[in-house]
């Protein structure tokens, strides 16, 4: 069976195909959580995120969490609900979001885990950008807990 190009009615519509989505979030680690759960989000995450064209990195790091997503929006989009409901973490604030027509910045990661040596200035950076008040509120708090533990 030969496969006929895609036809469409509308030339914007030639470009959804290769329209990048990401989005980038941060979230505390709830009690308990060590190593071995984040060896079990990643092994999970490189499982399921290839068939579904995810990529990205997560950090780990003086209790937090940091993730980038990218791939097609409905699929990340569908990720991000499962992490939202995934009690290994609270306080998830979405730090960015975008889509566009580029190249994955993450092209051969279906999801590797970053050490976290600077999470301060992780949460510091997106804390000056943070906008919401709820946003504002839960980052500073992570920040102040990372604080804490250094």
């Amino acid at each position: 069976m030969n496969k006929q190009p895609a036809q469409y009615n509308d030339p914007e519509d030639a470009f959804k195909e290769h329209l990048i989505f990401n989005l980038v979030y941060c979230s505390q680690v709830s009690e308990g959580v060590d190593g071995s759960d984040v060896d079990a989000i990643i092994a999970s995450s490189r499982r399921r995120n290839a068939a579904l064209g995810i990529t990205g990195i997560l950090v780990f790091g003086s209790g937090v969490f940091f993730q980038w997503i990218e791939g097609p929006k409905a699929e990340v989009m569908d990720l991000v609900k499962l992490i939202e409901a995934d009690r290994r973490h609270e306080m998830m604030v979405t730090l960015s979001t975008d889509e566009e027509v580029r190249e994955r910045i993450f092209p051969s990661w279906d999801m590797e885990l970053v050490d976290a040596e600077n999470i301060q200035e992780v949460l510091q950076d997106a804390l000056e950008t943070a906008h919401d008040e709820k946003s504002v509120d839960a980052l500073q708090l992570m920040l102040h807990r990372v604080q804490e533990q250094a």
